[in-house]
């Protein structure tokens, strides 16, 4: 009876082993397209019609404190599991989804703020650079939504009891991939600001 218990516990260690590569894995093919954008877009600042005063709207300064804060918040939350909070949790797992929303929210006011300056993703007043920001921006937002979802399916099942202190694989993963999520948008503004 031990031999069986222990091969249902190395068995949920090494399921869990996976699930953290297989992640890894879907985590580094997403930096290799926005490597790919990015050095896409450093190639072609060497076109004659770039805009070279092209500025990013304070929205995205916004949006990127709400992302910031998020990652916090889900610290907060996946410790407070660990130590067995569930009141605690359930309250940073909210605002953490009330600030990825916010972020999104933010995004699509930077995209309203661009549109006033005059840049457009197609059409007359479009130009390269502005399409390359709207494509890696929505690309990243694109992801923050699957990160939205991911977020949902960790509250739902944090409301269902299904994490505990000795049972976090679920919140783990969840905020591993929102963590990462933070850190790339981190690197798409610094290099918006900066480049």
């Amino acid at each position: 009876m031990e031999n069986i218990k222990m091969s249902a516990v190395e068995y949920a260690e090494r399921s869990g082993r996976s699930k953290k590569m297989l992640l890894w894995f879907a985590m580094i093919s997403i930096v290799m397209m926005f490597a790919g954008l990015t050095s896409a877009y450093v190639v072609s600042s060497t076109r004659r019609d770039w805009l070279n005063d092209l500025t990013l709207p304070v929205a995205f300064v916004v949006s990127t404190i709400l992302l910031l804060l998020s990652s916090g918040t889900f610290i907060l939350a996946k410790n407070a599991v660990k130590k067995g909070n569930h009141q605690a949790a359930s309250g940073l797992l909210l605002l953490t989804l009330a600030l990825g929303v916010g972020f999104v929210i933010s995004q699509f006011y930077g995209f309203s703020q661009i549109i006033d300056m005059g840049y457009y993703l197609t059409g007359e007043g479009s130009t390269v650079t502005a399409s390359f920001i709207y494509v890696i921006i929505v690309a990243h937002i694109g992801h923050v939504f699957a990160g939205l979802v991911v977020l949902s399916v960790v509250i739902y099942n944090h409301f269902k009891h299904k994490y505990n202190p000795s049972q976090t694989l679920g919140i783990e993963l969840g905020a591993m991939f929102w963590h990462f999520l933070d850190i790339l948008w981190l690197y798409l503004f610094l290099f918006f600001y900066f480049y």
